[in-house]
């Protein structure tokens, strides 16, 4: 393992999380936004904004994104030679609110309690396997800034391991089932926001405490957001949550567990 892998995975481990990462030339990164815009104006924003779900399986341009050799140069690095692309989704928080004439948003603050968020969570919560770690990937086709909503965490609260989520009483929480972590388990006085430019990216493992505010600016937030497993990761059952894996592919190296097969990948 190279000097720079040696860094990235020393440093991910113990804060959980790494931002910032140059993925794409200005040009991958325009060829990207291009094919995204034509999704837009086929599909609609209503539907762009979270329906867009693992479309790597039809998009020869998404699925360029989930195998970019600088982004798995840093996955790899992280969680060893063979890894399979889990699940990905597009997000994007869209403005609802349009500049003033003099160019000014001003939003009460009931407006802001209905805008689109994501609560404090993990993202292991919603996953069903075990044997292994799953990280995260937020790669910014806009800029991810303080003011459209960017990635904050809490560094280091992976260590913490599975923290209790319940129902959220706030509206406009983006998350499919509406959870949470309680305020009092979140030290949310150590959150820090994950700034991205357009073509960066982030990562974050599984069970790193972390949220979003409102989009509270006039321009887009999008994002391709994919998950990452090692091979040796395998499917459990959770009769509360069946799920089931139809679209993973193997992006780096060898899989001689096959544990996301067809066969046993639906739960």
């Amino acid at each position: 393992m190279n000097r720079d892998a040696v860094e990235i995975q020393a440093q991910y481990e113990q804060q959980g999380y790494l931002s910032a990462l140059p993925i794409l030339s200005p040009e991958e990164l325009q060829q990207a936004r291009d094919a995204f815009a034509e999704l837009e104006r086929k599909h609609g924003v209503d539907y762009t904004a979270y329906s867009l779900h693992n479309i790597h399986q039809e998009c020869d341009w998404v699925m360029a994104l989930a195998k970019h050799p600088r982004l798995l140069e840093v996955v790899t690095a992280v969680l060893g030679p063979d890894v399979i692309l889990l699940d990905s989704r597009f997000i994007c928080k869209y403005p609802v609110q349009k500049p003033k004439s003099n160019g000014v948003i001003q939003l009460s603050n009931e407006k802001k309690d209905e805008m689109p968020f994501v609560a404090w969570h993990q993202d292991m919560k919603y996953w069903g396997f075990d044997g292994g770690p799953v990280l995260s990937v937020w790669l910014a086709l806009d800029d991810s800034l303080e003011d459209n909503g960017a990635l904050q965490v809490i560094p280091g609260s992976h260590h913490s391991g599975l923290l209790p989520h319940h129902q959220s009483k706030r509206a406009g929480n983006m998350l499919s089932v509406n959870q949470e972590i309680p305020d009092e388990l979140v030290q949310a006085e150590n959150a820090i926001l994950c700034p991205l430019q357009a073509g960066q990216m982030s990562i974050h493992d599984g069970l790193l405490v972390h949220a979003s505010d409102p989009n509270t600016s006039d321009r887009r937030r999008c994002g391709y957001v994919i998950r990452y497993v090692p091979t040796c990761t395998y499917p459990i059952q959770d009769p509360e949550r069946p799920r089931s894996f139809p679209d993973t592919v193997l992006v780096s190296g060898f899989d001689k567990y096959n544990h996301f097969s067809n066969k046993t990948s639906k739960l």
